[in-house]
């Protein structure tokens, strides 16, 4: 019975496949996003918008790398 109750903790723990795939799909979204974003503050010459793309990349960029060493 002990058994049971620390392999359904252990499960409970670990993330589902699934959720690792829908956080990295939201993170490469993010750095799509952030691509758009930079060009289209590029072509308008809007340095805030660039900006924000850059850094929207650059967080996405993050997640990925972290997601990557934790698989």
């Amino acid at each position: 019975m002990d058994n049971e109750r620390e392999n359904a903790g252990n499960q409970e723990e670990e993330v589902a496949p699934i959720d690792k795939i829908e956080e990295r799909v939201e993170a490469e979204m993010k750095a799509v996003e952030g691509r758009a974003k930079e060009r289209a503050g590029q072509g308008m010459q809007d340095e805030a918008l660039e900006r924000e793309g850059r850094e929207l990349q650059e967080k996405a960029e993050k997640e990925l790398e972290q997601q990557r060493g934790n698989s």
